[in-house]
């Protein structure tokens, strides 16, 4: 057995992102995230219930057999990338949407999140603090942390996991569901919260 230390940048640059509540590509790579089995019938879905502008997250919970049984979607207020803010924002719209799984010894449900945002499928700070956010509310609700989808005008992405593909993207119009045979549920938007990030949105 082997042991050793990180380099002194490295370790800085773990410290920061600790200290930014933000998580590296390879942090949440090695996070045991489990991998969708059908990601583009997922991101399809989510698109065609929320058609997401830039700027606005959708947070989805799957049941075991990655049926859909709730969503939400909201748009994120013009800040700093921050975990906590984030993580904050993805509680509040969880607990609205369905009820938590703290009594079992082990999450059956998993929540993803689809963010849409200008630029390139490229990782970001701000993807990072998605990624800690995300992974912090899960656990205070009792629910898996899923994956984190990008979409972008390139395309989307599952972040950690190299799948993705060139539609829907941030401009195209909505497909059709399909993502379970169930009639979908009308998606959620926030209330009060989301109508507060909705009006920052606004603003700018």
């Amino acid at each position: 057995m082997t042991f050793g230390f990180a380099p002194a940048s490295a370790a800085a640059s773990t410290s920061a992102a600790s200290a930014n509540r933000l998580l590296e590509p390879a942090e949440w790579a090695a996070a045991g995230i489990p991998l969708l089995r059908n990601p583009r019938e997922i991101v399809s879905g989510l698109h065609a219930r929320h058609h997401p502008q830039p700027a606005t997250a959708v947070v989805a919970v799957l049941d075991p057999d990655e049926r859909l049984r709730a969503s939400a979607s909201f748009v994120r207020r013009p800040a700093p990338a921050d975990g906590w803010m984030f993580r904050n924002v993805l509680l509040a719209q969880l607990r609205r949407v369905i009820p938590h799984d703290l009594r079992r010894r082990t999450p059956v449900r998993t929540a993803v999140l689809l963010y849409c945002r200008e630029g390139d499928a490229r990782w970001t700070e701000e993807d990072g603090a998605w990624m800690w956010g995300l992974r912090d509310a899960c656990t205070l609700h009792g629910l898996r942390c899923g994956a984190y989808i990008t979409l972008t005008r390139d395309g989307w992405q599952v972040l950690g996991e190299g799948r993705g593909g060139r539609r829907p993207h941030s401009a195209s119009e909505p497909e059709p569901f399909g993502m379970s045979e169930a009639p979908p549920p009308p998606p959620r938007t926030g209330g009060a919260a989301s109508e507060i990030l909705r009006r920052a949105a606004a603003a700018r």
